[in-house]
């Protein structure tokens, strides 16, 4: 056999092997991540509350309790997460919430959460639906053909 023929089968034993692993990996992790939802519905609880604000910032920097941040993963407490401030009852509390609804949560508003411990996982309108922000921006260059064509150029 040739050199590169060699240099080739290694290759391909070393990406079989690698494709293999991710597969293994992805494999444990969709189980604990099946085992996390299944224990965030247990607790879940609707609770209406008046939201305050919401951001994107760091856990330590969000007002957490420090139980909270010892419980995150290392490389989870220097990312930002999704906050959001809210008043349930007499108490403001800080709240973490899913990335996937965060841009549906109306500021200023009274809605009704489905939360799990300081988790939110869904929100609906305490008094009708919530209107939900426009998904698509638009583009610098879409802006700038709808600058031209209301001045009349081409």
């Amino acid at each position: 056999m040739k050199t590169w023929q060699i240099v080739f089968i290694v290759i391909l034993v070393i990406l079989v092997a690698a494709i293999v692993a991710l597969y293994i990996f992805g494999k444990k992790t969709q189980k604990k991540r099946d085992e996390q939802a299944a224990q965030i519905a247990a607790a879940a609880q609707t609770i209406s509350m008046l939201i305050i604000d919401k951001k994107h910032m760091k856990l330590k920097d969000a007002g957490l309790p420090a139980a909270i941040i010892e419980q995150t993963p290392k490389l989870m407490r220097r990312s930002k997460m999704p906050i959001v401030k809210a008043k349930v009852g007499p108490r403001i509390m800080t709240f973490i919430c899913e990335d996937s609804i965060f841009d549906s949560i109306p500021t200023k508003k009274e809605v009704k959460a489905v939360v799990s411990g300081l988790y939110i996982t869904k929100v609906k309108g305490l008094r009708g639906s919530i209107e939900h922000a426009p998904k698509n921006k638009s583009k610098f260059w879409q802006k700038f053909d709808q600058l031209k064509q209301q001045k009349g150029l081409k």
